[in-house]
């Protein structure tokens, strides 16, 4: 059996996206969490997946049918990361003192580098994580240089230098 620290070492060498999953509770108040475990999952039908931790807050308000979106951030985005990694009191504290809009009724932040949006369809259990399933409604890239996380630094692509 592997330990704890050789797989999060492991782990900390994978590139991963860096967004921001939000949604609006039937109050009105928006949630969010930096989500770094985003994935597409299938293309007929489009769906995409990402996990949540056990005790995220977010997840009570992710049940299947729900709507979610998710916030793909550009490589200048490196705070909003920070910011809404941070587990805090009461709903949406997060977005405190942040630049968001409503966009198909879920709090959206501009200038990311791509956006989606659509239905949680179900729950996985992935041990201390749940993975959720989501089929996508709305989708849209931009030229932003999208931001990665390894090594527990912020980064982004850039193209490797041709071998002579």
């Amino acid at each position: 059996m592997i330990d704890r620290e050789t797989f999060v070492e492991l782990m900390s060498g994978v590139c991963s996206p860096v967004t921001v999953v939000t949604t609006t509770t039937a109050d009105g108040r928006p949630h969010g969490s930096t989500v770094s475990s985003f994935a597409s999952l299938s293309l007929d039908p489009p769906l995409v997946s990402f996990a949540l931790d056990r005790t995220s807050g977010l997840l009570t308000h992710l049940r299947p049918g729900d709507r979610v979106g998710v916030n793909i951030l550009g490589a200048h985005q490196q705070e909003l990361a920070s910011t809404f990694a941070r587990r805090r009191r009461g709903p949406g504290l997060k977005f405190d003192g942040v630049t968001w809009t409503v966009r198909s009724g879920l709090p959206h932040l501009p200038e990311s580098a791509g956006w989606t949006a659509g239905r949680v369809e179900r729950h996985v259990d992935g041990g201390d994580h749940v993975l959720l399933v989501v089929r996508v409604e709305e989708a849209e890239s931009t030229a932003t240089a999208p931001l990665v996380y390894a090594r527990r630094v912020f980064g982004t692509h850039s193209l490797l230098t041709a071998a002579s």
